[in-house]
């Protein structure tokens, strides 16, 4: 109960500050003397035995979370189907944010030269500076980008040894049934020619969504120009196959969306969108006013009346829950790490932290709140309409008997126990502690399906939101 009150303190605190900072537009910050305790949680479900045949979309969204190359990326309860719950990602007008001009502007004067150095050591320390002007410019974008630049595509087999395998395929199922909602909902207000801007695209991990949505045109765009490239040549490959299928048109743009407008690079500078996505990418943004203010820009400002916004970003609250409860300035578990800088006192833009999850992400990020990211969205004529955390949302949809088949053709949940000749994810027995003591205690046929502890705990990070343009 304490921890609940404090919860909702921290959230109230968050939106009057949020509140605040949107009607001055500087920056602010707050904090929590008291410290919040955060449970992880694990999850298990009874494996399904169907004679029925998946749809087409589904079978394609199978194919997906197996070719895909995204870069993505629970409390005790007994749910429908036996399933247990077990206590335990870019453009500002003006370049640079006014912190940071601050900080450019505080430099030494004398630091371009000692006056008695050599020409060379002078051409070096000017040299030097510009580059060190030139990174303050930049923020942490450029990090990003060349994050997800390097990393490799890797092949069916090597992703599925994977230690985040079914994390992965989980996250993409989050992303399937939320993008086939919204795309349903658009559908009940028009029937064709449905356009969608895909922020944040990676390597094209969501153009099957998009594909067996039947929408009519796509734009594409992220800050990693090999992603961009990797997502075109997908693109081109999904149209040479000779399916008889209908596939949308589409665009790709390489551009950082927290700093630069992208109806300047549209080919129609006046198109309109239905739906905006953005999947594990708003938080890059929040590193200044600047910045998240010109991504919401980017995402909103061009949708239709009746159009939405929707995306998975991670919870503020949940982050800050487990920072207070850790000892030190980092938390996390063998798959995966956040660590802050500091802890006890959180600014609403620029809070910056490092994530790290096991082969695929390694970068700077920052955290959103979201009672901020609403009174903003405002601005821009946008109604928030939904928000789950990831457990709120997997508890709410699973209980779709679609929703639960799709989760084990995607193989989002792993088989517990393992199956013959096959091995568990995690060598740790306490990860699965859950499964077995669900299992031992009730009458289910085996195997059950599940996330080891550790993956929960990596993946419940993380929440869903969709806004709403008003008329």
């Amino acid at each position: 109960m304490e921890n609940s009150a404090k919860a909702e303190e921290y959230e109230k605190m968050s939106l009057e500050r949020a509140k605040a900072s949107v009607n001055s537009e500087t920056e602010s910050s707050f904090s929590i003397n008291e410290t919040t305790i955060a449970s992880g949680t694990g999850l298990s479900e009874k494996t399904l035995d169907t004679p029925r045949k998946r749809k087409e979309f589904e079978d394609d969204l199978v194919k997906e979370s197996f070719s895909s190359g995204e870069d993505t990326p629970f409390k005790k309860r007994k749910l429908d189907a036996e399933i247990v719950l077990e206590e335990k990602g870019s453009c500002d007008d003006e370049g640079i944010s006014k912190k940071r001009k601050r900080e450019t502007e505080d430099l030494p004067k004398g630091e371009l030269s000692t006056g008695n150095g050599t020409p060379k050591k002078r051409k070096q320390e000017f040299e030097d500076f510009h580059e060190k002007q030139k990174n303050l410019e930049e923020g942490h974008s450029s990090a990003v980008a060349a994050h997800y630049n390097e990393l490799q595509e890797v092949g069916l087999e090597k992703r599925s040894q994977s230690r985040i395998f079914y994390l992965r395929n989980f996250n993409n199922w989050m992303k399937s049934v939320l993008i086939g909602e919204f795309l349903e909902k658009i559908r009940q207000k028009k029937k064709r020619d449905i356009t969608v801007l895909d922020l944040g695209c990676g390597k094209g991990g969501d153009l099957l969504k998009w594909k067996k949505g039947r929408i009519n045109k796509l734009v594409c765009t992220d800050i990693a120009d090999v992603s961009v490239k990797q997502c075109q040549q997908r693109y081109e490959d999904m149209k040479n196959r000779r399916d008889n299928e209908h596939i949308f048109s589409a665009e790709f743009i390489t551009a950082d969306c927290s700093k630069e407008l992208l109806t300047d690079k549209f080919c129609d500078p006046e198109m309109c969108f239905d739906i905006c996505s953005c999947q594990f990418v708003y938080h890059y943004s929040f590193e200044s006013y600047e910045q998240a203010d010109m991504m919401l820009r980017n995402a909103c400002g061009r949708l239709s009346p009746g159009g939405y916004f929707i995306g998975t970003t991670p919870n503020s609250f949940e982050l800050i829950r487990r920072l207070e409860a850790s000892e030190t300035e980092s938390f996390g578990n063998e798959i995966y790490t956040v660590k802050f800088q500091t802890k006890g006192n959180y600014p609403l833009f620029g809070c910056k932290y490092d994530f790290n999850l096991e082969g695929v992400v390694d970068v700077p990020e920052f955290l959103v709140y979201f009672p901020l990211l609403n009174e903003m969205a405002k601005k821009y004529n946008m109604k928030l309409v939904y928000k789950k955390t990831f457990l709120e949302f997997y508890e709410e949809k699973i209980k779709n008997n679609e929703n639960k088949m799709l989760l084990k053709r995607m193989q989002g949940l792993e088989p517990y126990p393992a199956n013959e000749n096959a091995k568990l994810a995690s060598e740790n027995v306490d990860d699965y502690e859950h499964a077995a003591k669900y299992m031992g205690n009730s009458q289910v046929r085996l195997p059950l399906g599940t996330l080891s502890k550790s993956e929960w705990e990596a993946t419940s990070i993380y929440l869903v939101f969709a806004f709403e343009k008003q008329q």
